[in-house]
């Protein structure tokens, strides 16, 4: 038996909790998340068992707590989603881990990072499509083979999360940590591979103007991408607390705004008119080139009010609002989605190819991170710990983990 957060499906949780924080009003909303409403329980579990060939046992180090993980405890995940998880399950996607037992070119006793996506080589099919592309953010299979239905780690009620004392783990998910990269720089490897993954997804002309919404973790890690993987101009960043705007400079940005007065900010920045309707925010005709949605709430509604015409929005924030999308159609403008990682990559000069992963791994040991994740609680404490996260920018925190060495 081990020690573990199980989730439990709960409609009538799930309706009253996104009621409750429906509002996201301060204690309210951190309430909920950390309370009774919360459909997590502290509980013994037996430990998951192998589910076939190339499978390994894991004991986490750190894992991390996500925006999607928040969203999905207030009831703000889409319902979309449902059929693509398997109930229960322990949470947990962002996972620094060593390895119990061997495997081809792993030997036990690794550290390890894991890329949760559950595509068709871990569920033991034929590669579809998209898989034989590298393109496994895409895999149709999530929900077929021999695992129960989970689009990653830490939603399949199969494989354990990170938010449990073990679990496991195909070995096409896992990559090596090397040496001298700390486990609190190791566990932001994941939502760094997605940043990397969300600023591969558009062209990038050098000297584009880009605005990144949102500087919390998923929004402070693409401009780190950003700088270290392209040649655009203006970097304008929307941040909202004083913390999140400080450690935007330290990555690149060239300019950072308050929320407030983001629109007024870019057109200062880009050029254009500013337009004020009848009803709702303030927009542009005219300003960025790019924008990526970070925030996973209503910054997109933002985004597509401060990017210029047939410009391209990214969405990287888990959608979780309603929102007007009268810009995307009068501007003409391209709405991009980026989910989770790929190891398809991008050619390299010597035509061989370096997946999100790869990359993530050899950035995250020399970018300035330090600090990085500075709340770090047991499972015990576990109240504490999801309060802290969904209160983590007004707390000036960036990333909040459990640390599995801790009872």
């Amino acid at each position: 038996m081990m020690l573990a957060l199980q989730y439990k499906n709960s409609p009538v949780k799930y309706l009253t909790a996104r009621g409750v924080t429906s509002t996201r009003i301060g204690s309210r909303f951190t309430s909920a998340v950390a309370g009774n409403l919360a459909p997590l329980q502290l509980t013994q579990l037996p430990v998951p068992d192998l589910p076939g060939r190339g499978w390994v046992r894991l004991r986490p180090l750190l894992s991390g707590i996500c925006g999607s993980d928040l969203a999905m405890l207030t009831g703000r995940s889409s319902p979309y989603l449902t059929p693509l998880v398997s109930t229960p399950f322990v949470p947990g996607h962002e996972v620094v881990a060593v390895t119990l037992d061997d495997a081809p070119d792993l030997p036990k006793g690794s550290r390890v990072v894991v890329d949760p996506v559950l595509s068709c080589a871990a569920r033991g099919l034929r590669l579809c499509p998209a898989c034989a592309e590298g393109r496994q953010s895409r895999c149709i299979a999530v929900t077929s083979g021999g695992l129960a239905p989970g689009l990653q780690t830490g939603y399949c009620g199969d494989t354990g999360g990170g938010w449990g004392k073990q679990m496991v783990a195909h070995r096409s998910q896992l990559h090596v940590v090397p040496e001298g990269v700390r486990d609190e720089l190791a566990v932001l490897a994941e939502p760094l591979a997605c940043a990397i993954h969300a600023v591969r997804r558009v062209a990038l002309p050098a000297g584009a103007t880009v605005v990144v919404i949102g500087a919390g973790t998923v929004g402070l890690l693409t401009i780190l991408a950003l700088r270290e993987y392209t040649e655009v101009g203006g970097i304008h960043v929307v941040a909202k607390h004083r913390h999140q705007q400080v450690r935007a400079r330290q990555l690149g940005a060239t300019e950072v705004i308050e929320p407030a007065r983001a629109a007024r900010a870019v057109r200062r920045l880009t050029g254009g008119s500013l337009e004020s309707p009848v009803m709702g925010a303030e927009y542009l005709l005219g300003g960025a080139d790019v924008t990526f949605e970070c925030t996973g709430g209503g910054g997109l509604d933002t985004a597509l009010r401060l990017t210029r015409a047939g410009g391209t929005v990214v969405l990287s924030g888990m959608p979780s609002t309603g929102v007007d999308l009268t810009p995307l159609w009068f501007r003409e403008l391209h709405l991009v989605g980026a989910y989770a990682t790929d190891s398809g990559g991008v050619p390299e000069a010597d035509g061989g190819r370096q997946g999100d992963f790869d990359r993530a791994l050899d950035l995250v040991g020399r970018a300035p991170l330090d600090g990085f994740v500075d709340a770090r609680y047991p499972l015990t404490r576990w109240r504490e710990a999801v309060g802290h996260a969904a209160d983590a920018g007004r707390l000036g925190t960036v990333k909040v983990a459990f640390d599995l060495a801790e009872i």
